[in-house]
């Protein structure tokens, strides 16, 4: 078990749930308003924090921007990649992540492949993750090419995620793509997922108030992960907010 991923099973000992801020550097302005959501996220009290999400954050602009998050946050930096480009070696972590409802195998072993050498390489800690996108899967479903999973089907992605379990995932990902104009998966879905695996269950997509994150960890998620909320109130206090409700919908439950 590598650091970062001790780190997260040591702090869901401690919290029951966890909070993941998702700064994706093309969707804000600058540079300098990406990292500053990010220092604001960890003196909120966010658990990781996350950098990617679009296939353009790559190159120097990754680089510049995980190196100026890396020398200003407490918490572990991990990529949420969004292919083969999306690395630097200035992050702690990353989603070493498997599409499993993708058409195409590039997105459920071939890019793997091709990033694994400079993962090495780089030293940067691989957090073996099972994705499962759920409609209306967004972005990140067209260009994954998803065989989208129907909300109102959750023993499929049950079934998925008990499936990425057996395969020695260690994390699975549910996502509905950023911001879903009918909000986050059902909470019938997170129970679901949460009753047949033991691994950690991450839920994204469309989580953008505390009451939200509560119920979505009441019904069994062990971490959400939160972007385009980030975008729109970045305040201190406004996500403190949020992860008051995830450690109360932890006890809850």
């Amino acid at each position: 078990m590598g650091k970062t991923e001790k780190y997260i099973f040591e702090e869901l000992g401690r919290n029951g749930a966890l909070f993941f801020a998702l700064i994706d550097p093309i969707d804000y302005k600058d540079i300098k308003d990406a990292v500053a959501t990010a220092k604001n996220a960890d003196e909120a009290g966010a658990d990781i924090i996350l950098i990617g999400g679009s296939t353009g954050v790559q190159g120097s602009i990754l680089d510049e921007v995980a190196k100026n998050i890396k020398e200003n946050v407490s918490k572990p930096v991990v990529l949420f990649p969004g292919n083969i480009g999306t690395l630097t070696r200035y992050a702690d972590a990353v989603y070493f992540m498997s599409m499993l409802n993708s058409r195409n195998p590039y997105w459920i072993s071939q890019a793997h492949m091709l990033a694994a050498p400079m993962i090495k390489k780089y030293g940067v800690e691989p957090l073996s993750t099972a994705y499962v996108v759920i409609e209306p899967g967004g972005t990140v479903g067209y260009i994954g090419d998803s065989r989208l999973v129907p909300r109102d089907k959750p023993k499929i992605a049950a079934a998925y995620a008990l499936a990425a379990q057996y395969m020695g995932f260690k994390f699975v990902i549910t996502d509905a793509g950023s911001n879903p104009k009918n909000g986050h998966i059902p909470l019938e879905m997170v129970k679901a997922v949460s009753s047949v695996i033991d691994v950690p269950y991450i839920v994204a997509g469309g989580i953008r108030t505390p009451s939200e994150a509560k119920s979505v960890v009441k019904a069994g998620a062990d971490i959400i992960q939160v972007g385009t909320a980030l975008e729109e109130s970045s305040q201190v206090e406004k996500i403190k907010s949020m992860i008051k409700a995830v450690r109360e919908g932890a006890k809850e439950r």
